[in-house]
């Protein structure tokens, strides 16, 4: 740390240019503010945004030429020539210039003249969403992604799985700064939308540090490696601003839960003369459960009528069987900084950015009724006082950092750009207010019961030069990763465990690493300001699973002045995770019709290998196409189309349950039935290459801004995501547990890639903008989503002679959940230049999801205990949320 500083002392003393701080206003042709202009210095990185009233600062040399962009409007340079104020008036333009760098490797390019699509959205856009986490924010601004709140998920509920295109968590790639952001310590082993995957933690990254959130809708695993199937989420954090900044807000739902307040703050300063600046931001984020249980009345789980002669009484005080099922408490604090310092005549830049998030949670398992678990040792209840069982705790600590240090500069002609990168996540557990029965009275009721960790360190060189008509980029990235699992404490895991989760027991630890070297070439070739031809060509190898070779190629034709007609055809891969290879664990979970607990078992345990047969893990392929049109009809208008192919090979999949047929734990009958009975579990579960896809869907995204209504002015923003993703071919069984009747991958499962997400999402927004006043009206159309059972007999069901599930059809059990339309309504006032105000109504008109029907299927909704549906989720149900903040700038 001393010697960071000390660097940091040094960069600043390379200052010895004349420099000069500018300060302006951008205003379009009515003499509207614009906010989000990018104003950069020609020909470096230094570069600001200007705010909600148009303001802009920036320190530059004297002589240096300002360049300002808008989405709509034409470019316009100035020459600073030592002025120290620049008021800049921008013409609406024809064309679409608001500029990006993800997903051009060597040259940067606008919207409309990269020829692939990407979305460009500012912060002031995820704040005016009126959601408090990056991955809420995204979920309400870009249709094809989604990401919504979990429950009764043990850590996942804290995580929230994230996806882009319904292809899963495990296939986007995040990067911060253009620099690949670590994944999440968690694999999501739950029954939910992503369960088997490992995605990046969203909820480490804070909104007050970000300037804009650029997404790359399409496959770029040959610019970027693993994991880009999907697309590629690049947070670019900001740099220097005019003020500093304090945002303040609160919110409570209508039914008077889910409580949260938060608040962060941002400022910059500058280092040296030169132009350097360090940007800080803090901030702290809680809030508070919400509980949108069932109330049955009785439990049918367990056989307890509510007119029972023991439990009745209790059944009538406990309606909702004592659940809490929404939300979880969270309290969340972050710090984030990013820094550059220019030298050699702002030919270099020394740069680093990163922060530091720390979230401590709690959510709820099932609660164990007194006629489920007893407590006769009075260890969660007084002596003498009547037992009303307990529902224990899941919570978690978790951390997460990310820091990279580099330096660009020019060789020549080569733009040169060496980087270092460390990133690590880290989530512990305990279980509290519950108890180990195998212990007695010996039992504690706070448990350790373990945890991950999951790091990476990358060190990245890229190099690019433009020849005239030709640009070249080629890099290389080594990197080496980390995942271990931590074993709780011995009387979380032994004799059967605490109740809700066993603890990691000492069987299931790992401290396993890989590394990596890859190695890319772009190449972008414009023998016309019309044509644009680019290809792209890498080479990774793991030290694990061996390696793989992908490449892109990608067009754009210009359509004059009015839009362009793209594609592009690519191939992809995504290496599995460490812990998708090395993770094992027992959890108690509800299988046909009981509690009971499974075991998951990693994919080099000799158990699975040679036991099971099942094959090493190794990488997933992909091959993606995606053909699509912009236009601009006239400068306030403007839209995009584009359709896209994903196929998938050997998706990387966590299978279901799998349990006795014929046998029961004391007699088994086959070969998997004996493991199980040698390992005291009802079923066990691993990770195996075996899922072919195909998704295919529709972007849709039109704009019409500043349309003039008087004095003042409105834009209407509308988005559209159709998508369908199909299972090809066959489930790849190991033919041991095929030749015994087994499947792998039932339909429940499948449905977690088919239909656990909408396949349509459509946005329609409203600003209007009146003086000081800003209304914001905007639609979410969630679509369907469906919910299907298992083939292997119902679960609930009478079973059969050996304990097998009697044939019955489980697809008339299915239940379809109806499209939904979530409003949001976001008023902001302007009290000054420098204080505002805002209300927001999350879901103004309290919709849920539709309730569950279960059909005869008790386990469905967990004998009446769940109301809306889980394992499928299209926006969470917490309902109406009010949230009201001020924001002050000094």
């Amino acid at each position: 740390m001393r010697n960071f500083f000390l660097l940091l002392f040094f960069c600043s003393a390379l200052g010895t240019f004349a420099q000069v701080n500018v300060s302006g206003t951008v205003k379009a042709n009515d003499g509207e503010a614009l906010f989000g202009v990018n104003v950069l210095e020609k020909g470096t990185t230094n570069g600001v945004t200007t705010d909600e009233n148009g303001k802009y600062s920036i320190t530059v040399g004297n002589n240096a030429i300002l360049v300002f962009s808008y989405v709509g409007f034409s470019t316009q340079e100035v020459s600073v020539n030592g002025k120290s104020i620049i008021d800049v008036t921008l013409s609406d333009s024809e064309t679409l210039n608001e500029i990006v760098i993800t997903g051009n490797r060597s040259k940067p390019r606008t919207i409309l003249n990269s020829p692939v699509p990407i979305d460009n959205v500012s912060v002031g856009d995820l704040v005016a969403t009126g959601q408090p986490t990056i991955d809420k924010m995204l979920t309400y601004k870009i249709p094809s992604f989604n990401s919504t709140n979990q429950t009764i998920s043990d850590a996942t509920a804290h995580f929230d799985p994230a996806d882009l295109r319904g292809l899963g968590p495990s296939r986007t790639l995040v990067l911060v700064n253009g620099k690949r952001k670590n994944l999440s310590a968690l694999v999501y082993i739950n029954d939910t939308p992503g369960k088997g995957e490992v995605g990046v933690d969203l909820k480490s990254i804070p909104a007050a540090a970000i300037e804009r959130i650029e997404v790359l809708r399409d496959g770029a695993s040959a610019q970027y490696g693993s994991d880009a199937i999907a697309g590629v989420i690049n947070m670019v954090l900001k740099r220097n601003v005019e003020y500093s900044t304090i945002n303040v807000n609160s919110g409570v739902t209508t039914e008077g839960d889910g409580f949260n307040y938060g608040a962060d703050f941002n400022t910059a300063f500058n280092v040296g003369q030169n132009g350097g600046f360090v940007n800080l931001s803090l901030g702290y984020y809680s809030q508070e459960k919400t509980n949108r249980a069932g109330t049955p009345g009785e439990d049918v789980l367990f056989g307890v009528a509510a007119d029972n002669i023991i439990w009745g009484d209790w059944l009538a005080q406990n309606p909702d069987l004592g659940m809490t099922v929404g939300q979880p408490e969270l309290n969340k604090t972050d710090l984030f900084y990013n820094a550059a310092f220019p030298y050699s005549n702002r030919e270099g830049e020394f740069y680093s950015f990163g922060g530091i998030t720390t979230r401590y949670g709690k959510s709820f398992a099932l609660y164990r009724a007194p006629y489920w678990v007893p407590d006769p040792h009075n260890l969660l209840h007084q002596f003498f006082t009547v037992y009303q069982g307990f529902q224990p705790t899941f919570e978690t600590d978790v951390n997460d950092v990310n820091f990279t240090l580099g330096s660009k500069w020019k060789s020549g002609e080569f733009n040169i750009d060496l980087s270092a990168t460390y990133g690590k996540n880290s989530v512990d557990y305990e279980v509290n207010n519950s108890l180990n029965p195998a212990l007695g009275a010996a039992s504690p009721t706070s448990f350790d019961v373990g945890g991950y960790r999951f790091s990476n360190t990358l060190a990245n060189l890229d190099v690019s030069r433009n020849f005239d008509k030709v640009s070249l980029g080629f890099g290389s990235e080594i990197r080496i990763e980390n995942f271990e699992a931590v074993a709780g404490q011995e009387e979380s895991y032994v004799g059967g465990g605490v109740q809700s989760f066993p603890g990691l027991q000492p069987s299931n630890v790992v401290d396993e690493s890989r590394s990596s070297f890859g190695g890319y070439v772009d190449v972008e070739w414009e023998p016309t300001t019309s044509f644009l031809l680019t290809g792209a060509l890498r080479y990774e190898d793991f030290s694990d699973f061996g390696s793989n070779t992908s490449w892109k190629v990608s067009s754009r034709y210009s359509l004059g002045n009015k839009g362009a007609i793209r594609g592009s055809y690519s191939t992809g891969f995504r290496a599995p995770s460490l812990h998708q290879i090395y993770l094992s664990n027992v959890q108690t979970l509800i299988s046909g019709g009981t509690v009971s607990n499974q075991g998951t078992f990693n994919n080099v345990d000799p158990i699975i290998r040679s036991g099971l047969g099942v094959p090493q893990l190794t990488a997933e392929t992909s091959k993606n196409f995606t053909l699509g049109i912009t236009y601009k009809p006239e400068p306030k208008f403007s839209l995009s189309l584009d359709f896209y192919n994903v196929k998938v090979d050997d998706r990387v999949l966590f299978t279901g349950e799998i349990g006795y047929i014929n046998g029961s734990p004391g007699s088994p009958t086959n070969p998997v039935e004996q493991i199980l009975s040698d390992n005291d579990i009802t079923s066990l579960k691993f990770f195996v290459n075996a899922v072919n896809t195909k998704t295919t869907g529709v972007d849709f995204v039109a704009n019409y801004r500043n349309i003039e209504i008087g004095e003042n002015t409105l834009d209407v923003n509308f988005a559209a995501n159709f998508n369908e993703t199909k299972i090809e071919g066959q489930i790849a069984t190991p033919s041991l547990l095929a030749a015994n009747g087994y499947e792998i991958f039932n339909r429940k499962e499948q449905s977690r890639i088919t239909s656990a997400r909408p396949k349509s999402k459509i946005l329609l927004g409203f600003d209007y903008n009146l003086s000081k006043w800003t209304f914001s009206f905007n639609n979410t159309y969630f679509g369907e989503v469906a919910w299907q059972h298992s083939n292997n007999g119902l679960n609930g069901a009478p079973l059969g002679p050996g304990g097998s599930a009697l044939p019955i059809d489980d697809a008339a059990y299915d239940q379809t959940f109806a499209g939904k339309i979530v409003t949001d309504f976001i008023i902001n006032y302007d009290f000054s230049d420098k204080i505002s105000g805002n209300v927001s109504i999350n879901n103004l008109f309290n919709v849920y999801p539709d309730e569950i029907d279960t059909k005869g299927d008790f386990v469905t909704d967990l004998g009446g205990r769940f109301r809306y549906p889980w394992e499928v989720n299209q926006f969470g149900f917490n309902g109406t949320i009010v949230n009201a903040g001020v924001t002050i700038k000094f």
